[in-house]
């Protein structure tokens, strides 16, 4: 079966974590520990390391800013 020139195959919706370094389930989780338990960025940058992501608690900083931004109020605190 051909495609007519005129149309674009179907292409998945963009992620919301595109460009980042780290996986999206990595990024979940620190901003969901940084959000549930009220803990500092350094304090969620050390648990991670213990886990084996070394991360900079900035970048921490940045992942909460933008992922959880407008949805914030939505995670569970």
């Amino acid at each position: 079966m051909k495609v007519a020139a005129h149309q674009r195959p179907m292409m998945p919706p963009g992620s919301a974590f595109a460009g980042y370094r780290f996986p999206p389930e990595v990024i979940v989780v620190a901003v969901r520990w940084y959000l549930r338990f009220g803990l500092s960025y350094r304090d969620v940058e050390e648990l991670l390391l213990e886990r084996g992501v070394e991360v900079d608690h900035v970048t921490v900083f940045r992942w909460v800013q933008r992922p959880a931004g407008s949805s914030a109020e939505r995670w569970p605190r």
